[in-house]
């Protein structure tokens, strides 16, 4: 299970910090509320499953600090999650991508949704082979070959003769995902646009057995998911027109993996924040977003974004019919 996984990680770096966040003010951190008060009641989380290994430790260690908050964070994938938040059925919605403007965006607007967009982390979109299965390094021009719309490639020989000839057995990302979304625009060149015989699944899980377990294996999904998994998968370099580059926590951070690295969010709505225990949770969220995305095997942000993500938060606290949103 993830949240396993996230349990333990969390006890190999240790607790999250503590220290300030105790003080309970807007910049701490706090898993309590004002005053230092432990905070109680739900949280509902949904959404991305790129996310959800951050939203889920940030969780655990939350409620370490207050047990009578119920955080629970499903993972519907991107566009599942916005569906609920939009409907107003979620707190706060995580996406590996931003709301759309022509289709989230107004149904938000519809039902008096206001929010502000919160960057938490950054990631990179892993391509995986099967262990067995060595490609070192791939284009951008190969991968579009293979996973393009109408794509008739069946062994990996007919994209490079340097490659291996196994047949082809792709897994991917299911529509309602952003990773599904941010991977088909970079490397197809259009959103949506993709081969349809692959094995698609929202839960990035499976897809990592799927691959693992097919000798002709191979998939793309969230790069946490193959530093957790690293052991049973061989993780491909994108040359994206600058040489042969590994997602790693210094490339994905610095932009050099091209053009698969990307910034991750959780939309919070001003309704929510007004719950001492969601504004609670957004606070210890980004006080302590580096020590919960080492955790949870996910690339911190850098201090400019750590500084535009506060004034976000900021905003949408402070906001009266007003929020920021993208």
């Amino acid at each position: 299970m993830q949240s396993s996984r996230t349990i333990v990680a969390l006890l190999a770096t240790g607790a999250l910090a503590f220290g300030a966040a105790a003080c309970g003010d807007d910049d701490s951190g706090s898993g309590s509320g004002g005053g230092g008060e432990p905070v109680s009641g739900p949280i509902a989380i949904d959404g991305s499953s790129t996310v959800f290994p951050f939203a889920q430790a940030a969780a655990e260690q939350f409620q370490t600090e207050n047990s009578g908050a119920k955080v629970t964070v499903g993972e519907s994938g991107t566009g599942g999650g916005f569906e609920k938040f939009c409907a107003g059925e979620t707190d706060i919605s995580n996406a590996s991508r931003p709301i759309k403007d022509d289709e989230e965006v107004p149904i938000c607007k519809k039902n008096n949704v206001k929010y502000a967009e919160v960057q938490v982390a950054n990631d990179g979109i892993a391509v995986t082979t099967n262990s067995d299965l060595k490609i070192d390094c791939m284009t951008v021009d190969e991968l579009k070959k293979l996973w393009n719309k109408g794509s008739k490639v069946k062994t990996y020989k007919e994209l490079n003769p340097k490659f291996p000839g196994e047949q082809v057995s792709l897994f991917g990302p299911g529509t309602d995902s952003g990773t599904f979304d941010f991977f088909t625009k970079e490397i197809n060149g259009e959103e949506g646009d993709t081969r349809k015989d692959y094995q698609p699944s929202e839960d990035d899980n499976i897809l990592v057995q799927g691959v693992s377990g097919d000798k002709g294996g191979l998939g793309y999904f969230g790069f946490s998911y193959y530093e957790a998994n690293q052991d049973k998968l061989n993780l491909v370099a994108v040359d994206g027109g600058g040489g042969c580059i590994k997602p790693s926590q210094e490339s994905i951070q610095d932009g050099s993996y091209k053009p698969l690295s990307r910034p991750i969010f959780m939309y919070v709505s001003e309704k929510a924040l007004a719950k001492p225990q969601v504004k609670a949770y957004m606070d210890y969220v980004i006080a302590n977003q580096a020590t919960i995305a080492e955790a949870s095997q996910i690339v911190p942000m850098t201090e400019a974004q750590l500084t535009k993500a506060k004034a976000a938060l900021k905003t949408v606290e402070g906001a009266s019919g007003q929020t920021t949103t993208q």
